[in-house]
C-alpha cells in the first residue's frame, strides 16, 4: 500500500503482495503452517467443485447458466487435447481440464483485491510443472519403453549432426519444468505488480497538487491493467494447460 509521510513522500512496495504469511500470526513457517497460499489454493478448489460438481448437478437439458460455463469449458478443453494430443490423449484429458480449472480460477481470485495470486509462486507452478514433466516421461516409457528415447534421436537430419541435435533434444527436455513454470509465475507476478505500482499514484491528489493530473491518469492505467490481467489469467491457464497436452504427445508418439 502506499502511504504518505511528510519526511519520505509517497512509499509503495509493490512485491508486498506476494509475502507469504500465517493465517494465524506468528513469523514461523513450517510446512504443516497454513498460510494465505494455501487458503486461496483451497478457495480455488473450492471454486471448482462448485462449477462442475453443484453448477451441473441437475444436468438440465436446458442448462443454466452456471451449467452452461461449466460445458463450456468441458467442451474448449476436450477439444484442444484431442486436436494436439490426439484421440490416444482423451484418457488423460481429466489431468488436463484440472489444471486448466485450477490455474484459471487461481489467476482470476488473485485479481481480487486483497486476495493472493497463487500462481505468482514459483514453488505453486513449479510443483506443477514437475508433475506434468514426470507424469508425461512415465507415460513415454510405458507407452513406447526404449522407444520413447527416440523423441532425441532426429533421424532426418544429416548423421554427423545427430549426435549434436540429441544433446540439445535432451537439455531442452530437462528445462521444460523450468520454462514451464517460469513462464506461468513470472506473468502473474508482473502484472500484478504494475497494478499496484499504479495503484501507489492513485491517492497522490491527496499530498500534492500534481495528483490533479497524475491520480486521474493512475486510476485509468489501473483500469486498463485489469482489463488486461483478465485476459492475461485466461491466456496463461490456456498456454500451460496446452503446453501440457504438447508434452503428451510427444510421450503418446515420439516417433512423430
Amino acid at each position: 500500500m502506499a502511504e504518505g509521510t511528510e519526511a519520505e513522500g509517497l512509499v509503495f512496495h509493490p512485491m508486498d503482495q506476494f509475502v507469504v504469511k500465517p493465517l494465524f500470526g506468528g513469523d514461523t513457517i513450517a510446512w504443516h503452517t497454513p498460510t494465505n497460499v494455501t487458503l486461496w489454493m483451497a478457495v480455488a478448489v473450492v471454486c471448482v467443485i462448485l462449477l462442475f460438481v453443484v453448477g451441473t448437478g441437475r444436468r438440465a437439458v436446458v442448462p443454466g447458466r452456471v451449467q452452461s460455463v461449466a460445458e463450456l469449458g468441458y467442451s474448449f478443453i476436450r477439444k484442444m487435447v484431442e486436436d494436439v494430443a490426439g484421440h490416444d490423449g482423451l484418457k488423460y484429458f481429466p489431468y488436463v481440464l484440472t489444471l486448466f480449472l485450477f490455474i484459471v480460477f487461481s489467476n482470476f481470485l488473485g485479481l481480487i483485491p486483497g486476495a493472493f495470486t497463487t500462481t505468482s509462486h514459483i514453488a505453486v507452478t513449479a510443483v506443477m510443472a514437475l508433475l506434468v514433466f514426470v507424469s508425461v516421461t512415465v507415460i513415454g516409457f510405458v507407452k513406447n519403453g526404449a522407444g520413447f528415447l527416440s523423441l532425441f534421436w532426429i533421424s532426418a537430419a544429416p548423421l554427423p549432426l545427430r549426435p549434436v541435435l540429441a544433446l540439445i533434444e535432451i537439455i531442452s527436455y530437462f528445462v521444460r519444468p523450468v520454462s514451464h513454470s517460469i513462464r506461468l509465475a513470472g506473468n502473474m507476478m508482473a502484472g500484478h505488480a504494475v497494478i499496484k505500482v499504479f495503484a501507489a499514484f492513485a491517492p497522490l491528489i491527496l499530498f500534492s497538487s500534481l495528483g490533479f493530473l497524475v491520480t486521474p491518469l493512475a486510476i485509468l492505467a489501473i483500469v486498463a491493467m485489469y482489463a488486461l490481467e483478465m485476459l492475461v489469467c485466461f491466456i496463461q491457464a490456456y498456454v500451460f494447460s496446452i503446453l501440457t497436452c504438447v508434452y503428451l504427445r510427444d510421450a503418446l508418439h515420439p516417433h512423430h
